[in-house]
């Protein structure tokens, strides 16, 4: 328990449902819909809904979702919501023009955005509402307006260039020539009529018709290759979670393209070592864990893609004889010289939980990737694309080549623990590349070091900066603490920023109470009754 004295916020308890989300009016809106009969998943989609609105520069409709439910059997369901690239992409194609890299802010980034139809989907087979009930608190703040929250207002504020290179992005994002300030009122006109056709006419009212041909128009006129029929064809995919065993627990991720089995590799290391007995925020356990984390993303980055291009199994990556292997070669007292993870993009992204009076759970994860995505916009329909292609390579050979109709290796990853066979702490880290490394962090504060879900998320952290090598220490780390891993040969330095943002729900089957917790590092909150 926190020390009540201190600056901080304590763990929200409810006995019959729980929302933690990371804007407060998401978490109201899926509050709300508990309130008038929704299940779980109906106020998971109605709060990524509304999420879309009201932090533009972390998610929006234009962008992928993730989802894992449990459901009250003790099953889990995992959900792909990512989009592919064109049909017409190839990397021969990239490779005869000379494009050795995806620019994150060209056409060539844009992938079919697949939220749409992973929401769909979720409604469809779990809920009890429909999409057009989900998707209504969110016309309303985009057509009536929301005033601008703070951690948002900081985003905004970084992107003005981005946005001012593109009409559509200016044009919507841009109000008045310049980024909105916190408390500000913001509307989305075009955007609230878009939502306005999903409501009428389903999935379809964005992947065909009017708002599909003028994402189509938006990105042909930026040389992008994605058509009408590859809009057409976007479909989200059932997937059959993995996980792989943590003390007296279990910790379950959605298999390739996302990076969810990169935190299994890394808490497979992790449990080769006593880290029960270091301190929690210490440079013995910050070592260890940022080594794991290397040996882990080096494996990501030889290995993770589409899930049909993959040339080593998943069971081989996720195996307790691979992971003894990588732990093997870590030295407690310096840093590993031969493995350097690749460079790291910042992404922006949201993540929420939900579980309702029936203890069905939802864990979901929403993004654009880069702030603001590509920060294309489309001036007709407010749809602004995310830029999930960057995460491509243009490499003959490589299982995450671009290549048609594929879907790139991805970072955004919801998560689930088990104690006992039973979902019991539905949870998610965003940040980017962070996410494998923030999920194995969240999870072993909690079962390592007795952490309730608000300290585990509160915890200060530590990644690499987007060179690769240099660590990024918050503030919350000690001066101590950085010397320490810097005698380990560790080149570290303060984070310029917050370090990704975390959402979770623990399932107390005994008492039958739920437990929230939301990251201070964003501006939401969890919410219960």
């Amino acid at each position: 328990m926190r020390d009540l004295q201190l600056p901080g916020r304590s763990p929200v308890y409810a006995s019959e449902a729980l929302a933690a989300t990371s804007h407060p009016l998401a978490t109201a809106a899926a509050v709300d819909c508990l309130r008038q009969g929704g299940n779980a998943v109906d106020a998971a989609v109605t709060a990524a809904f509304v999420l879309a609105v009201v932090e533009p520069a972390m998610t929006g409709i234009g962008g992928d979702c993730f989802a894992i439910v449990g459901t009250p059997d003790g099953q889990l369901h995992g959900l792909n919501g990512s989009g592919r690239a064109a049909k017409a992409a190839a990397t021969g194609w990239y490779v005869e023009r000379g494009i050795a890299a995806i620019d994150p802010y060209t056409a060539h980034a844009v992938t079919v955005p697949g939220a749409v139809a992973g929401f769909d989907r979720l409604i469809r087979r779990f809920g009890r509402r429909g999409l057009a009930e989900a998707v209504a608190p969110a016309i309303h703040y985009a057509e009536a307006g929301h005033a601008v929250a703070p951690r948002v207002a900081t985003d905004w504020a970084g992107a003005v260039g981005l946005l001012s290179r593109d009409a559509g992005a200016a044009k919507h994002y841009l109000p008045g020539g310049k980024a909105p300030g916190v408390g500000d009122v913001v509307r989305y006109p075009a955007l609230a009529r878009t939502l306005k056709l999903i409501a009428e006419k389903g999935a379809a009212g964005f992947y065909e018709g009017e708002v599909a041909e003028d994402m189509v128009a938006t990105l042909a006129a930026k040389g992008g290759l994605l058509t009408t029929d590859d809009f057409a064809a976007a479909r989200a995919d059932d997937f059959v979670p993995v996980s792989a065993g943590y003390r007296d627990w279990e910790l379950a991720e959605l298999p390739p393209n996302g990076q969810g089995i990169i935190a299994l590799i890394i808490t497979n290391i992790l449990k080769q070592f006593d880290i029960a007995r270091l301190d929690p925020n210490g440079p013995e356990r910050l070592h260890l864990e940022i080594e794991a984390a290397r040996l882990a993303y080096a494996c990501r980055d030889a290995y993770l893609a589409d899930p049909t291009h993959m040339t080593v199994p998943v069971g081989a990556l996720i195996s307790d004889a691979f992971a003894a292997g990588l732990a093997a070669r870590i030295d407690p007292a310096h840093r590993l010289a031969d493995v350097t993870p690749g460079p790291v993009p910042n992404s922006d992204t949201v993540y929420l939980t939900v579980v309702d009076r029936d203890r069905l759970a939802v864990s979901l994860i929403f993004s654009i990737f880069h702030t603001f995505g590509s920060g294309i916009a489309t001036e007709k329909t407010g749809v602004l694309l995310q830029n999930r292609g960057a995460c491509f390579v243009v490499a003959p050979g490589h299982p995450n080549t671009i290549d048609s109709a594929k879907r790139p290796m991805h970072t955004i990853i919801p998560a689930f623990g088990l104690k006992a066979g039973r979902p019991t702490l539905a949870f998610g880290v965003m940040g980017g590349a962070y996410q494998a490394a923030g999920h194995a962090h969240v999870f072993t504060n909690l079962v390592d070091f007795g952490m309730d879900v608000q300290e585990a998320i509160d915890a200060p952290r530590l990644f690499w900066a987007a060179d690769g090598k240099t660590l990024n220490a918050e503030r919350g780390l000690s001066e101590a603490t950085v010397a320490g891993l810097a005698a380990r040969g560790h080149s570290v330095q303060r984070s310029p920023e917050p370090i990704g943002g975390s959402q979770a729900i623990l399932i107390d089957w005994q008492r039958g109470v739920l437990v929230g917790g939301s990251d201070p590092r964003k501006d939401g909150l969890a919410l219960g009754y």
